[in-house]
């Protein structure tokens, strides 16, 4: 079994800030590998299914962002899902707007999403980052991630949530070596950054308590 976690916050109230990121790229993944998002249990929904081969689940936790790792963590456990075999997608605020980037492991800086995985987890995972950028001057991080994005960010997230879904299914399917290869790509930067041309992968074949924070 492998696993593909997003991370993000429930409700209609959070449904398009820049923190439920995490959600909209695992909800579009899912829909391209044909896994229907079917199932409650561990506090997430989830699905389940086979493909090119390989057995997959895809979980977005229904806790809040602070202990989502206590939905992975269940999951990880429940499916002997080793550390390496789990994909996470997540907002970054240390990349810029529009780019992606596989990784294994790192520190959560200051995600507390990313230090509830750690926590249920351990360092080790692989991790789908994708940019949102740093706040404005005077603009709190925490007001920043759960606020929506502006017009004009909108429609570079509509560009870059489909990229980071084929970079989950990707690290999920091919490996995080080949996931690496194909979607860690610098932005352009030429009358602002505007993403280059980035591969694509075939994807066919087959709430709780607590206060959302960073």
């Amino acid at each position: 079994m492998r696993l593909l976690v997003g991370l993000g916050n429930p409700g209609a109230k959070y449904e398009r800030t820049r923190h439920n990121l995490g959600f909209r790229i695992a909800r579009l993944a899912a829909e391209r590998l044909g896994v229907a998002l079917d199932q409650t249990r561990w506090n997430a929904v989830l699905g389940t299914g086979r493909v090119r081969g390989e057995q997959i689940a895809i979980v977005l936790p229904q806790t809040f962002m602070n202990v989502s790792g206590e939905s992975a963590g269940h999951a990880a456990r429940f499916w002997k899902v080793d550390p390496g075999q789990v994909v996470v997608a997540h907002d970054d605020l240390d990349l810029a707007l529009g780019r992606i980037q596989v990784k294994v492991g790192g520190g959560d800086g200051g995600h507390n999403g990313l230090k509830s995985l750690r926590q249920h987890l351990g360092p080790d995972f692989v991790r789908v980052r994708s940019g949102i950028g740093r706040p404005p001057q005077g603009w709190d991080p925490a007001d920043f991630v759960l606020a929506r994005f502006a017009a004009e960010e909108e429609a570079v997230v509509e560009e870059m949530v489909p990229v980071a879904a084929e970079a989950a299914a990707a690290a999920l399917l091919e490996g995080t070596a080949a996931a690496m290869n194909r979607f860690n790509r610098r932005p352009k930067e030429a009358g602002g950054e505007k993403g280059e041309a980035q591969e694509k992968v075939d994807l066919a074949g087959g709430g709780t308590s607590g206060k959302p924070k960073r």
